[in-house]
């Protein structure tokens, strides 16, 4: 039996700050990491914008929590979430707690849930503030679930377009640079090629650093129990791969050797000589 079969979630939802066209995604997504036994979705549903939502609610079973714009300008829609995640996690019957928005004002409710010994994991766009999403054991960007869910080939058919075609690029960027700051965001993740991504590069080398053995090389799953405690917002699938070792594979800089040891074969990875 898969362990997270075993866990039990609560599904928050800031209908202000998600978006009603993900659910199907972020469904599938928390699936992944146990059941979830309680869902809500908080908003003002007087309000004609939220309309979007009403009919995927009723579809996946999502309880509608109304709470009223008492005043112009402050969202009350936060303070009732926040206040409702406090009360479930007084119950003591979850192992955590999704959170789905981009808004920064969850920042500290993720931080408290965490304090308690739960796992917080956050849904929300790109654009989401990286205290937000440094404060989630885990944080998944609603682009990546949706384009996985779709088809995850599409990102390496972007990557290989901008290495192969310099003309293509500088149209692209073009585009890019007269597009909003969020689709600048999504299009540029979408174009770095693992191998030429700096980030990317810093981030594996501390994680191999930190997981290697005597001899220099690194178990695989060590490296993949590292990177997320440093960046929780790392996510092979935003690279255009399904597994860690998938991307890991693709990466030029990257030697990876196969070692039997007493519990079985296992992958152990490290930098090539060349690029320590």
């Amino acid at each position: 039996m898969n362990a997270n079969e075993n866990k039990r979630f609560a599904l928050l939802i800031d209908a202000d700050n998600a978006q009603a066209k993900a659910i199907d995604a972020i469904l599938t997504e928390a699936a992944r990491y146990g059941d979830v036994t309680s869902r809500r979705c908080y908003g003002d549903w007087t309000n004609t914008r939220l309309g979007s939502w009403k009919s995927v609610l009723n579809k996946h079973a999502v309880q509608p929590m109304q709470q009223f714009a008492y005043t112009s300008g402050k969202n009350a829609t936060d303070s009732a979430l926040i206040i409702d995640a406090m009360d479930l996690l007084y119950t003591g019957k979850f192992n955590g707690f999704f959170l789905v928005s981009s808004d920064s004002d969850f920042t500290k409710l993720a931080t408290r849930i965490r304090e308690a010994g739960l796992e917080v994991i956050g849904i929300g766009k790109r654009s989401t503030p990286e205290a937000f999403r440094a404060a989630c054991n885990k944080f998944i960007f609603t682009e990546t679930i949706m384009d996985d869910k779709g088809s995850a080939d599409e990102i390496k058919k972007n990557i290989k377009s901008v290495e192969t075609s310099a003309g293509i690029s500088q149209t692209r960027n073009r585009t890019i640079s007269s597009a909003s700051q969020e689709d600048k965001a999504v299009q540029s993740v979408k174009m770095v090629s693992p191998s030429k991504d700096v980030a990317l590069k810093k981030l594996l080398k501390e994680a191999i650093e930190s997981a290697s053995e005597e001899d220099g090389w690194a178990n695989l799953g060590g490296v993949g129990s590292y990177i997320p405690r440093v960046d929780s917002s790392f996510d092979s699938r935003n690279y255009g791969f399904d597994k860690l070792g998938k991307l890991i594979k693709s990466l030029d800089y990257i030697e990876i050797q196969q070692k039997n040891i007493d519990s079985g074969s296992n992958i152990y990875i490290r930098f090539k000589d060349s690029n320590n």
